[in-house]
């Protein structure tokens, strides 16, 4: 009879092993070393898989010894060292581990959605807003460019709820390039995304619907961009956009739609990390 295994477990292993082709062995010549730097980070990346605070995942590993089994624990980090781990965590050390994730899996897209998403600055309920009257005007927003073969995300940005689309897109298509299709080294993919997106920074293969300014386009350039769109939604190119929703919305059901950090800097973090956490769980 074949055991089932848990699903914690799995993305445990494939955590675990990302991080050790990835970082180094230890995050400090001079750090105890009652663990690796790659165990912790597999701990901090599993911690935000389920959604748990820090003390939360400290007793999850007590409790779990397959997992421990799986990231090689010996004994169980204090809550406090990954909390000092996720800090020591840069952005480079999310793009390196997202980048050498797609390698392994050759992603090779024809078509790439970008869309952005809020993510609510606390874990207050909802009832609890609404008594201390009202919602919140700021929150964290996280922008990702999915592949819609594969349905993994490609490229992330994170950024105020003052930060526009438009400044995020060239980042996003920029790391999402890589991942295109290319036929004698041109392009040959195309991005989709909202009228959000819609600006200067668009380049040639951008399937964006320009926004109508009083109901008209009067520009030839954005007339042919909205009858290109047009063809594309006939063809149902178009609506592969949807692909990103569906990212969005994995992230949010899975991972939680909160920010649990304080700092601005680690606030911007967090949703690139739910973006790397996704590919592990897809």
């Amino acid at each position: 009879m074949k055991i089932r295994e848990s699903r914690y477990v799995r993305v445990a292993k494939l955590a675990y092993a990302l991080t050790q082709s990835t970082l180094p062995l230890y995050a400090h010549p001079k750090s105890p070393h009652h663990f690796t730097f790659p165990q912790l980070a597999a701990c901090v990346l599993l911690m935000f898989y389920m959604d748990l605070s820090y003390r939360d995942m400290e007793e999850w590993l007590l409790a779990s010894d397959r997992v421990c089994s799986a990231l090689e624990l010996e004994r169980i980090p204090d809550h406090s060292t990954l909390e000092r781990i996720f800090k020591k965590l840069q952005q480079r050390n999310f793009d390196q581990l997202n980048t050498e994730l797609l390698n392994q899996l050759q992603v090779d897209e024809t078509a790439i959605a970008v869309d952005s998403t809020g993510f609510t600055p606390s874990q207050a309920s909802a009832y609890y807003q609404t008594r201390r009257g009202g919602a919140y005007r700021e929150y964290v927003k996280g922008a990702y460019a999915v592949g819609t073969a594969s349905q993994l995300i490609l490229g992330w940005r994170a950024g105020s709820a003052h930060t526009h689309d438009t400044k995020l897109l060239p980042s996003l298509r920029r790391q999402a390039a890589r991942y295109g299709r290319q036929v004698k080294r041109r392009r040959a993919w195309l991005l989709l995304g909202d009228k959000g997106f819609d600006g200067r920074t668009m380049h040639p293969g951008d399937l964006i619907p320009p926004i109508r300014r009083r109901g008209k386009l009067l520009a030839p350039e954005r007339i042919a961009q909205a009858e290109l769109v047009a063809a594309a939604r006939l063809d149902g190119i178009y609506g592969q956009r949807w692909k990103s929703e569906t990212a969005h919305s994995v992230i949010k059901r899975k991972m939680g739609d909160t920010i649990r950090s304080r700092s601005l800097r680690m606030q911007r973090r967090e949703p690139i990390v739910k973006g790397l956490v996704y590919n592990l769980h897809v």
